[in-house]
């Protein structure tokens, strides 16, 4: 049974930022289309937050809901006709739940009793998580040594992390985002996104802008999200400016001390790559940067379309590939 939720009682049985409240609000700042489906199952409601995104040039759109519960086929049921409603071509699930057999099972019987394959994934299916419940102490050990040394010299060189939650704190970790994205080469969503984004997270509490400050200048800035007692490591951006310093490991060590004040059990850093990474991967570098501190390598169910319009789902996936083969191109001109 469909069952109508106040913010709190919806975020409290989200699993994930990307199924919050405060997220969902940010969305439709954005201009997308927001729906939110709570069901009553006899306990706490499981929570679907889909965002419907239009087709240029068309009157059809498509369904995204990341890491939300696997859908029971009722549940499925209920959001194939809110996105028959819509006129959705199809709607992408990224479950937040791990890979094993009984999630595989959930997963399999959805495929049997409908139009449900898996797709292109958005969300990267691997994160590094660290149970932050243990003592400094033993998690200071657990680190890589070198991982240690380095955050501990940041330390040394005066480097200072401050949660700033201020306009001129989001202007500096947006001057540090252009920088990066320009470095790395890769795509991301531009100034307004950002802006949006960091005003509703953090004004609702979920959101925490920190930055790392070294002689006056701001090298690192983060944007962590604390919810259900894990925090998460989603944006993040740095200066190529004094890089001996060291200052994005002391603000991931910072980052966990924040969470164990804020009760948290666990962080959760967002996504990495594979178990066994190509060393050549652009995302290698940071992925062996979240190793280091002892983290556990998760591995989730992955990407699945639930298809509405067969014929326009396979045109629309025709389409997608000319247009990412698009945005790397303009990616590497930026680079």
């Amino acid at each position: 049974m469909i069952k109508e939720l106040t913010e709190k009682e919806f975020d409290k049985a989200a699993r994930h930022p990307l199924q919050s409240w405060a997220w969902g609000e940010f969305r439709k700042k954005t201009g997308v289309g927001l729906s939110r489906l709570s069901f009553d199952e006899g306990k706490i409601s499981d929570v679907f937050q889909i965002t419907w995104h239009r087709i240029p040039y068309t009157n059809f759109c498509i369904g995204y809901c990341p890491k939300s519960a696997i859908p029971s086929t009722k549940e499925v049921e209920a959001i194939k006709k809110e996105a028959i409603g819509r006129r959705a071509v199809f709607v992408k699930f990224e479950p937040c739940e791990k890979i094993n057999k009984e999630t595989e099972k959930k997963i399999a019987e959805l495929e049997k009793s409908f139009n449900f394959v898996r797709g292109k994934p958005l969300f990267t299916k691997y994160t590094f998580q660290l149970d932050i419940s243990k003592n400094e102490e033993e998690l200071l050990k657990n680190m890589h040594q070198k991982t240690r040394y380095n955050l501990r010299l940041a330390e040394k060189r005066g480097v200072k992390i401050v949660e700033d939650n201020s306009e001129q704190g989001f202007e500096e970790y947006w001057i540090l985002m252009e920088e990066t994205t320009k470095r790395q080469g890769f795509f991301a969503h531009g100034k307004s996104y950002h802006q949006k984004m960091w005003q509703t997270m953090t004004k609702s509490g979920l959101g925490h802008l920190f930055k790392a400050v070294f002689e006056g200048k701001t090298l690192t800035a983060w944007m962590v999200f604390v919810l259900n007692g894990t925090i998460y490591y989603p944006y993040g951006a740095s200066s190529n400016e004094h890089r001996e310093v060291m200052a994005s490991n002391l603000m991931m060590w910072e980052v966990i001390r924040f969470g164990k004040k804020q009760g948290c059990k666990l962080f959760d850093m967002w996504g990495s790559l594979g178990p066994e990474p190509e060393v050549k991967d652009p995302w290698y570098g940071f992925h062996k940067f979240k190793q280091g501190y002892g983290a556990e390598l998760v591995e989730f169910l992955g990407s699945f379309d639930l298809i509405i319009n067969p014929l326009l789902y396979q045109i629309y996936g025709l389409t997608d590939k000319l247009r990412w083969a698009g945005l790397k191109l303009m990616a590497a001109f930026r680079k």
